[in-house]
C-alpha cells in the first residue's frame, strides 16, 4: 500500500488535527475516529482491508498521536470532539460528498455529540459505532472485579480509570492488566501487544484529561439527534464499556440498523474482531454510500 496523504485540519478553537487520507482518490469514503488513549494505528487492520478500493479517513483525536494536546481544561469536552470531527469532514470531504463514519469508544462518543450538526448531516451516509456508550460509563463498568454495582464500585473505578499515574512500559504485567480490564480472554498474545504499545503511548496528562470529560459523559439525548442509519458493534466481554451501553444506543437510535453481539469480544472490537468490524463497514458503504452516490 502507498504512503497515505497527511493533512493537518483545524477545528473551531485552533487546535491542530492530524490527518491521513490512505487509498485512491475518488473511491467511496470511510472516516475514522479512534478511542481514547488510541491514535490512528488502531485502525490499521481496517486501513489495510479497506485501503485498496476505498478512500480511508483516518484521524488522532486531540492530544493523541501527532494531533496537539488541548491548552487547559476547555480543550477536553464533547464540544470539541464534534468541533474537530467537523473540521476532519470538511478538510477531507468535497461539498456534499458523503461517508460511512466510524467511531470507537470515544471515537462513538465523537460521533454522538457531532450527530445534530450541519457539517456533520452533509458528509454522514451511515454510522457504525463499536464499543461504546452514552452515559454512566463509570458507574457501569465492570474493569473492578468483584464488587456489586454501587457507589464504592463507582469511586473505586473512577480512581483507576481517572488515575495520574503514569503507564510505564510495556511489560508482561501490563499486558495482563491491559487484556484484563479492555480485551476478551482468549485475545491472541499480538493482539494485546499491539493494543498496549498504542495506549502506553499516550501521554499521561492528556489520558487523565478526557478521563474526566469519560467520567461525566451525558450523551442520551445526543443519540436521539443521530438522524442517519446507524449500525452498533459491541463485544459480551467488554468491561470498559459492557454491552448493556450497546444495546441502550441501538433500541434509541431513530434509524437504528440493529445490534451485532461479539461474542467473548472485549472492548478493543477492531483489533480483537478486524474481520468483522471490517465486514460491517463494507456492507454500510456498499448500501448507503455506493448504491446511493450511484443512483
Amino acid at each position: 500500500m502507498s504512503l497515505p496523504r497527511e493533512l493537518t485540519a483545524v477545528s473551531a478553537d485552533g487546535a491542530r488535527v492530524h490527518v491521513e487520507v490512505h487509498g485512491p482518490e475518488g473511491a467511496p469514503a470511510v472516516v475514522l475516529a479512534h478511542g481514547w488513549t488510541c491514535s490512528t494505528a488502531f485502525w490499521a487492520e481496517q486501513i489495510r482491508e479497506l485501503g485498496a478500493d476505498h478512500r480511508v479517513i483516518a484521524y488522532d483525536q486531540r492530544g493523541h498521536g501527532r494531533s496537539a494536546a488541548p491548552e487547559g481544561a476547555d480543550g477536553y469536552s464533547t464540544r470539541a470532539l464534534a468541533d474537530d470531527l467537523e473540521a476532519v469532514l470538511a478538510a477531507t470531504l468535497a461539498p456534499g460528498e458523503k461517508a460511512v463514519l466510524v467511531g470507537h469508544s470515544m471515537g462513538g462518543m465523537t460521533i454522538m455529540a457531532a450527530g445534530g450538526r450541519e457539517g456533520f448531516r452533509e458528509h454522514a451516509a451511515a454510522v457504525l459505532l463499536c464499543s461504546t456508550g452514552s452515559s454512566s460509563l463509570v458507574a457501569e463498568s465492570l474493569v473492578v472485579p468483584l464488587l456489586r454495582a454501587g457507589r464504592v464500585r463507582t469511586r473505586i473505578t473512577r480512581s483507576v480509570l481517572g488515575s495520574r499515574a503514569p503507564l510505564g512500559p510495556v511489560t508482561p504485567l501490563a499486558k495482563r492488566v491491559l487484556k484484563y480490564a479492555t480485551m476478551g480472554p482468549g485475545a491472541a498474545p499480538e493482539k494485546v501487544e499491539a493494543c498496549a504499545r498504542i495506549v502506553h503511548a499516550c501521554p499521561r496528562a492528556v489520558r487523565f484529561g478526557w478521563s474526566h470529560v469519560l467520567d461525566a459523559l451525558e450523551l442520551d439525548a445526543e443519540v436521539g439527534a443521530l438522524r442517519v442509519p446507524t449500525a452498533v458493534i459491541a463485544g459480551t466481554a467488554d468491561r470498559l464499556t459492557p454491552v448493556v451501553h450497546a444495546r441502550r444506543i441501538a433500541a434509541a437510535l431513530p434509524e437504528s440498523l440493529g445490534l451485532t453481539e461479539l461474542t467473548g469480544v472485549g472492548h478493543m472490537t477492531p483489533i480483537e474482531a478486524p474481520e468483522a468490524v471490517t465486514g460491517r463497514i463494507q456492507e454500510l458503504v456498499t448500501t448507503y454510500v455506493q448504491v446511493k452516490e450511484g443512483a
